[in-house]
């Protein structure tokens, strides 16, 4: 039987791609580019893991 895995974002890239989305809907909201760096540097840091 096939496991069912419980889909999240485990993938770097994911997380990193959510920060952006959020920093483009504030630079929308706002109009300073900055925030897209903002949303970069959540997103990186969301997806960082300690390495074991």
């Amino acid at each position: 039987m096939m496991e069912n895995k419980k889909k999240s974002l485990h993938n770097s890239g994911a997380w990193v791609g959510v920060g952006t989305a959020i920093g483009v809907a504030v630079y929308a909201l706002t109009s300073e580019p900055t925030w897209i760096a903002v949303g970069v540097a959540i997103g990186a840091a969301l997806s960082w893991r300690k390495p074991k």
